[in-house]
């Protein structure tokens, strides 16, 4: 499963990363905006939005890529690896 994590705080992707490989889970993190999100993002199974660290135009920008690719996406207000964990254990398991 390929999961694409938006927003959350720099020195927590590598983290994000680490949670995702325990459920043998791909994941792309942007914690900041970049030009060509949209490209970047790609087609995957899974956008996780932490809505509290990301602005509006990353959201919207993440949802519309979403919507074209079919994706599930999760909201989540709180960024921190145990969010993630419970995220992951609902969808991926």
């Amino acid at each position: 499963m390929s999961i694409v994590i938006i927003g959350g705080h720099d020195r927590m992707a590598c983290q994000y990363k680490e949670i995702c490989k325990k459920y043998q889970c791909k994941a792309k993190v942007f914690t900041q905006m970049s030009g060509n999100l949209e490209e970047k993002i790609g087609s995957p199974d899974l956008v996780v939005l932490f809505t509290n660290t990301v602005s509006h135009k990353m959201v919207r920008c993440a949802v519309a890529k979403a919507q074209k690719v079919q994706a599930d996406i999760v909201r989540c207000h709180t960024s921190s690896g145990s969010a993630l964990t419970e995220i992951l254990a609902e969808k991926c398991c």
